[in-house]
């Protein structure tokens, strides 16, 4: 089955649920063949190919995640990593909320190119959006080539978040995901939600005691 009728599928079977309360626009980027691909197919559809071909231009998947009763549909951009598409693959990143900055941890130079994917994001993005740099491939334990030392530092120096994954064995693949949209949600939605009349009702019973005191 092609990446197109998968999504032709999965859309047809959230047209059936809740429609969702938000919808969020993250992408994926870095150089080509550190897994971008996988960790898409990982997460949405739990799924890993071996032999998958790199990503020629922008793949688009998408999953609906529930966070404190709202349900939010992530609409992931999977981005081509070599330079001739990179024309193409910029426009993709305005409006998007969330950023994934993928490295291999068995290839120095994927890691050294993280400061030029960070920047060229946040000159294109939008000035809140969340940023996460993922070590692909802890599997290759053995082949390690990047510390997760060097890695946290980065992500400290920059004040954007950090994991190691494996989109092969799905290590942390739903963890990582998952801690981007919580990230998201308490940044860019939870602040617009409507305050609960609730809430306001013991607000003001609580500021009357406070004069009547």
């Amino acid at each position: 089955m092609s990446r197109k009728q998968q999504q032709s599928d999965s859309d047809e079977n959230e047209s059936d649920q809740e429609e969702p309360t938000h919808v969020v626009k993250i992408v994926l980027i870095g150089d080509s063949s550190v897994g971008k691909t996988n960790l898409l197919t990982r997460f949405c559809e739990n799924e890993f190919a071996p032999d998958s071909m790199p990503t020629i231009g922008v793949e688009f998947g998408s999953k609906i995640v529930e966070i404190n009763e709202q349900r939010i549909k992530a609409q992931i951009w999977d981005t081509a990593g070599q330079e001739r598409f990179r024309s193409v693959t910029q426009a993709y990143y305005r409006g998007s909320v969330g950023a994934f900055i993928v490295y291999d941890i068995t290839n120095p130079l994927s890691f050294r190119r993280l400061g030029d994917w960070y920047q060229e994001f946040k000159s294109q993005a939008e000035d809140n959006s969340i940023i996460m740099i993922i070590g692909n491939k802890c599997d290759l334990e053995n082949d390690r080539k990047i510390l997760q030392e060097d890695a946290e530092k980065f992500a400290k120096e920059h004040d954007i978040l950090f994991m190691e994954t494996s989109a092969k064995d799905g290590t942390n693949v739903e963890e990582t995901f998952s801690k981007l949209m919580n990230k998201i949600y308490n940044v860019t939605i939870k602040p617009k939600l409507p305050v609960r009349r609730e809430t306001l009702f013991l607000d003001s019973q609580f500021e009357k005691k406070k004069k009547c005191c």
